[in-house]
């Protein structure tokens, strides 16, 4: 069994598992997906860390995702418009580092935009 993303408009609008014979079968543009591929990079289903596995497709589809044919990479939706994609990991990065202090932060456009050495909010 397998991952695949069903892509309508460069689209993912639904990820199953399946065999290939039977998505064969049906209608429609389907992708295989690793669901253990993030970044670019394979990781280890029980330890979470990376592992000599193969990557697929840069990322593990999700439903909103693009898929690039270009790149042969499924991209996840944009954070905001201030982050650029990584060409690399087909992820989108942040323009500022997110802190390493042991806090959770989340990102704050308008924080940005006002100043733009800031972008991260300590979560309350």
């Amino acid at each position: 069994m397998a991952h695949f993303a069903k892509i309508e408009d460069g689209i993912v609008t639904t990820v199953i598992v399946a065999e290939q014979n039977y998505i064969s079968t049906i209608s429609g543009t389907w992708v295989q997906t690793s669901f253990n591929t993030r970044g670019g990079k394979h990781y280890d289903p029980d330890t979470g860390e990376e592992d000599s596995g193969t990557p697929l497709r840069k990322n593990y589809a999700g439903v909103g995702y693009t898929y690039d044919s270009t790149r042969d990479a499924f991209i996840p939706p944009r954070v905001s418009e201030t982050w650029p994609l990584n060409s690399t990991t087909c992820l989108w990065e942040p323009p500022i580092a997110y802190p390493d202090d042991g806090k959770i932060y989340e990102w704050d456009e308008d924080a940005y935009q006002a100043d733009n050495n800031n972008g991260w909010v300590e979560r309350e």
